[in-house]
């Protein structure tokens, strides 16, 4: 780290800031792995169809109110895309359209939204978009928000693996049920080039025109080659040209392109980015950290175990209770531990949520230490972040597997529920591997949409 420093003399604190922080941190993406069985391999998300989703509503709709409730289902569209047609399709603002949760772009899902429009009807007119469909359409008198959702339901093909291989996938399933799924948030979080959880560091301290080069230009992270041309453009100053050689789907940079053309600095340009993305950037910084503790709490062993100083978090009505040492007498916590009831949580850091406490404490304090974020980033994340505990594991209920044949050849298929928040890709990767997982991300890089398709909320 001394030998970066030395060499990066000339940049500012903040500078240092931002580099070493991406540095130190490395990949966000899950780390540890909980299973100690052999990684399978296989491919998911081959096409969309092998990659089906069903939003389990937390509650129905009253049928009345000034929201439309649609149903809808998607295929291979992202979050962002979706807001952007329903927009232009029912003339609203995004701050008009509500969703429990963001579903996977290469996945056909089927989701709940609500449309703020009093006293309107709904659109007699198709959208004119063969990827979203309504199913139908009620009233309900609230605006749907993230979190209001009881879980997903996966149906997932798996390619590219023998179906001989299936009672394997069912033993790692069955392991997975019985000691809880790892709650990482899967590499979507981190947007095609793993790069949203900087974009959070340099949104937080105000870095507007490093923000720039990293979504615009040449010298921040990996980008895909067939960008190139459009991005030395922007390195250029040519900014007319650049916006000619993004495609639609590139809904950021179209927008601060745009602002750009229109004379605005570098603040106002990255405000002509929605803000549902602006705010993803922030929430990928609490993500990233996070991924960081449940490695260790993997690696040490403290997986699923209950210690003096945790912050217990209860599956049924999702609250929390710090486990001090009366608290750890009183009850066996670790029988309760052991039958899921609970599970040890970890913090998504911001101004809100229980703070850990003993050696507990301070193996989460000192991880985020080891980012190396330094305490002015940390102090802005607590300002205009919100924080909470999340859940080190989750429960994967109502699993099946059968294997066969279709027009694409042979398939394992695998269903499973999970709770709201939780990664189907989590769950994959424990008993597939890396690899498997890779592969569809190789397919959002020719596909992408910049926010990085979400895994489901």
């Amino acid at each position: 780290m001394t030998e970066s420093v030395e060499q990066s003399s000339g940049e500012s604190q903040v500078e240092k800031d931002i580099r070493l922080w991406g540095k130190v941190l490395g990949d966000p993406a899950p780390g540890a792995r909980l299973l100690e069985t052999p990684i399978l391999g296989g491919l998911i998300k081959e096409r969309a169809e092998d990659f089906l989703v069903d939003e389990l509503a937390l509650y129905e709709p009253s049928g009345e109110g000034e929201h439309l409730y649609l149903r809808i289902q998607k295929v291979d569209l992202a979050h962002s895309e979706m807001l952007e047609i329903l927009k232009k399709h029912f003339g609203v603002h995004e701050a008009a359209i509500g969703a429990a949760g963001m579903k996977d772009r290469i996945a056909v899902t089927s989701q709940a939204v609500t449309i703020r429009m009093p006293g309107k009807e709904m659109p007699t007119r198709a959208i004119k978009d063969d990827r979203l469909k309504v199913l139908w359409t009620t009233r309900h008198g609230n605006k749907l928000r993230r979190g209001h959702l009881q879980g997903n339901r996966f149906v997932i093909r798996i390619r590219g693996l023998d179906p001989l291989q299936a009672p394997h996938v069912w033993r790692g399933l069955k392991e997975l049920e019985r000691r809880g799924v790892p709650n990482y948030f899967g590499t979507q979080r981190f947007g095609y080039r793993r790069n949203t959880q900087r974009l959070g560091v340099m949104l937080l301290l105000g870095q507007y025109e490093k923000l720039l080069e990293e979504v615009l230009g040449t010298g921040g992270s990996w980008f895909p080659s067939h960008q190139r041309t459009q991005r030395e453009a922007y390195d250029k100053g040519d900014y007319k040209e650049a916006l000619r050689r993004w495609g639609r789907r590139d809904v950021v940079e179209r927008a601060v392109l745009t602002k750009l053309m229109r004379g605005k600095g570098p603040k106002e340009a990255i405000r002509g980015v929605s803000m549902h993305t602006r705010s993803f950037w922030g929430s990928a910084l609490q993500s990233a950290i996070f991924n960081r503790l449940l490695d260790a709490r993997i690696e040490s062993g403290d997986f699923n175990r209950m210690m003096i100083g945790d912050i217990a978090f209860k599956h049924d009505s999702r609250k929390t209770f710090h486990i001090d040492r009366g608290t750890f007498g009183a009850e066996d916590q670790q029988a309760r531990a052991d039958r899921l009831e609970i599970s040890p949580s970890g913090p998504i850091i911001g101004a809100e949520g229980m703070i850990a406490t003993e050696e507990v404490g301070a193996m989460e304090e000192q991880i985020i230490q080891e980012t190396g974020l330094s305490s002015e980033i940390i102090q802005k994340a607590t300002d205009e972040l919100l924080g909470a505990r999340r859940p080190y594991r989750v429960a994967i209920t109502d699993i099946e597997l059968d294997s066969g044949f279709d027009d694409h050849g042979p398939h394992i298929r695998i269903a499973f529920d999970l709770p709201r928040g939780a990664y189907a890709t989590v769950v994959l990767r424990e008993i597939l591997g890396d690899e498997a997982v890779e592969s569809a991300r190789r397919d959002q890089r020719d596909k992408k949409v910049y926010e990085g398709g979400k895994g489901s909320d």
